[in-house]
């Protein structure tokens, strides 16, 4: 299995970059996508369903694709149907992309306490309209899903939500094998992915949590039965996981790509470039990049003074100094894979009252749910 279908689209290899807040914005799937040699899924940062109806002048800025990415990839998030079906129909109606997905995996308490991410397929009817409005409103646009398992490991959601899918018209899901309570903690539930394509054999299913390695892709893939992997935490600072990831799928048999600590230099400074020509300041793109320092420098012995130094850099000239000041020698270091990003264990995930008393009641979010989300 080297593809994946997404209605018109075939994605070889099965490979899809999860949406990330901060971070797969349109310098990010540059660089993701060169180590791909373009082949893949690179899905947009998460956008909010009423800032692109409203046309909020920085959502506007993060739906725009070059003429290379094809193709365009756009993640929704929405808590009511109306701007949910408005903002798919604006996608379709202005050429704005080419695929929409729609993510149903914020754990992030200030979203869930309002009823929104993770916390919304609990309210099956609620989902249910979301999914009509998106897949009428998209027209000709393929439209996925993006969840989790559930609230917790007493309020699972996924089965429901996956028929729910199949049955509005959805093209494909993607499966975090996680609950909200588990936030990036612990294990991903793998055993979930299996069940859900299972339970939905009629469209493609994508597992996602704990890929780190092209070779954890392979494995979810043979253990599973799923479709194709999305992949989030496990490609921050490692862009050229893309590559690995062909390669695997292609069969090879060689080595996966392991940079010493120069080109992996190079590439931080390219990602800093590149942030500062889309931001269209050199500084604010050197500041957006600090974040990424720590998990490029993940593993190499760089010294706990230096990062903090690159850390605080404001120049792309002052970066470049900083990282020729390290021993760029260094071959690429045991133990540098694992875990990366948001690691937080196991928490009871905020609601609103009463939200747990009828899985079936009519619901209405609350609009503020779509404020500061991240991701699932």
């Amino acid at each position: 299995m080297s593809e994946l279908q997404i209605g018109p689209h075939t994605v070889s290899p099965p490979v899809v970059l999860a949406p990330m807040a901060g971070i797969t914005n349109a310098p990010f799937r540059t660089l993701c996508r060169e180590f791909s040699g373009g082949r893949g899924l690179f899905v947009s940062e998460m956008i909010t369903t009423r800032a692109l109806v409203e046309r909020d002048a920085k959502t506007m800025r993060l739906v725009h694709f070059d003429g290379t990415e094809r193709p365009r990839s756009i993640q929704l998030y929405g808590v009511d149907p109306v701007y949910t079906g408005r903002a798919a129909r604006m996608i379709a109606d202005e050429d704005l992309a080419d695929h929409i997905d729609l993510n149903f995996g914020c754990p992030v308490p200030k979203v869930t306490r309002k009823g929104g991410g993770s916390a919304l397929p609990y309210k099956r009817n609620l989902l249910r309209a979301i999914l009509r409005e998106a897949v009428a409103g998209a027209g000709d646009l393929p439209v996925t899903m993006k969840m989790r398992k559930g609230i917790d490991d007493d309020h699972l959601t996924y089965l429901d939500a996956g028929r729910i899918a199949v049955e509005e018209g959805v093209t494909a899901i993607a499966l975090h094998g996680r609950t909200a309570a588990q936030h990036y903690g612990g294990t991903a539930d793998w055993d979930a992915i299996a069940r859900l394509k299972e339970h939905v054999p009629e469209i493609p299913v994508l597992g996602n949590g704990d890929i780190w390695s092209a070779a954890d892709a392979l494995r979810m893939v043979r253990e599973t039965g799923c479709d194709g992997v999305v992949v989030g935490r496990g490609c921050l600072g490692r862009p050229w996981l893309f590559g690995d990831l062909v390669a695997a799928f292609d069969g090879s048999s060689e080595p996966s790509a392991r940079p010493t600590l120069k080109e992996v230099a190079g590439v931080m400074l390219r990602h800093a470039e590149l942030l500062g020509q889309w931001l269209g300041d050199e500084r604010r793109g050197v500041i957006d990049f600090r974040k990424h320092v720590p998990w490029y420098t993940k593993g190499f012995s760089v010294g706990k003074e230096l990062r903090h130094r690159m850390a605080m850099a404001g120049t792309l000239a002052e970066l470049d100094d900083l990282l020729g000041t390290l021993d760029l020698d260094q071959p690429w270091p045991e133990g540098a894979e694992g875990p990366r990003g948001r690691t937080a264990g196991r928490n009871k995930v905020v609601l609103p009252e009463g939200w747990l008393a009828d899985p079936y009641e009519c619901a209405q979010v609350d609009a503020a749910a779509e404020l500061d989300t991240s991701g699932g």
